[in-house]
């Protein structure tokens, strides 16, 4: 009789966990799948790259020249300051638009 019971109760454990492992990952399936990191605008065709005197420095794409600018010396600041360098020292070396 406890021979009976213990398949009985195995058989509900399995399917419990069964059903609730597929009820998560079908939960999860339907999330679009996002960008972690800034991507670059469809069409951005210029870029500029600004490094401190010491630390990280960071690259950045733009539909101008001037955006990429701004977008660099932000990144610099932000990477320079996490990577342990100097911050205000951040400036573009170099800048150039895709034809």
């Amino acid at each position: 009789m406890s021979n009976y019971r213990e398949r009985t109760w195995a058989f509900w454990a399995l399917n419990t966990l069964l059903i609730l492992g597929l009820g998560l990952s079908a939960g999860c399936s339907s999330k679009k799948n996002q960008a972690r990191y800034a991507a670059s605008t469809v069409g951005s065709n210029c870029f500029a790259k600004a490094v401190p005197t010491t630390g990280e420095g960071g690259l950045a794409w733009g539909n101008t020249l001037s955006i990429a600018r701004q977008k660099s010396l932000n990144n610099c600041v932000r990477y320079a300051g996490r990577s342990g360098g100097t911050p205000k020292t951040c400036q573009v070396v170099m800048a150039k638009c895709k034809n």
